[in-house]
């Protein structure tokens, strides 16, 4: 039985970190204010009539903290590129210089940072959901475990670790939360 439950608990582990991982991404598409390439992460273009990653089909960097630029490997592709960009709903306006796009940052308004810091705790909120569903799916498995001889302190002992678990995530959460309020929010 101890076997059983330490797989329980790696799974909820498992499960918790993929959870973390994936909060992680949504956080680093809300923008702070400085251009990053990794804005336009998720944009995707309609390349020959396949939906493709931006990052497939052109390279993207940054001039400087308020500019990013597209520069596609065909140039053909134009279009699409600003297209594509224009309808991720990102609220960017790529200029064509004939060569790449250029995007400008605009610089944060405190009524848009604010937007952005309810954005980014509603994806901490998703997370903390999830991580919830993992515990609920975990303790099933651990009720599963009581009805095929699992003692009454074993359980107990096993709900208490996989609610410590949970906590720490949670905890972990709230911590990358607040990291990227504190980023959002620094002029």
């Amino acid at each position: 039985m101890r076997e059983e439950l330490n797989m329980v608990y790696d799974e909820l582990r498992d499960a918790n970190k993929k959870s973390l991982s994936h909060l992680e991404g949504e956080l680093v598409k809300v923008r702070a204010g400085k251009a990053s390439p990794s804005m336009l992460q998720g944009v995707m273009i309609d390349y020959y009539g396949t939906p493709t990653p931006l990052q497939q089909v052109a390279n993207v960097n940054t001039l400087d903290a308020r500019t990013i630029t597209v520069q596609p490997w065909e140039k053909t592709m134009m279009d699409e590129l600003s297209r594509g960009i224009i309808n991720a709903n990102l609220g960017f306006a790529p200029q064509d210089n004939g060569e790449m796009l250029i995007i400008s940052v605009p610089p944060l308004t405190e009524e848009r940072r604010k937007d952005l810091v309810k954005k980014a705790k509603s994806e901490g909120e998703n997370a903390k959901v999830a991580i919830r569903n993992n515990r609920k799916e975990a303790m099933d498995m651990v009720k599963g475990m009581k009805e095929d001889g699992l003692s009454e302190d074993m359980t107990k002992d096993a709900e208490n670790e996989i609610q410590s678990i949970t906590n720490s995530y949670s905890n972990k959460v709230e911590e990358l939360v607040s990291i990227k309020e504190k980023d959002i929010m620094t002029i």
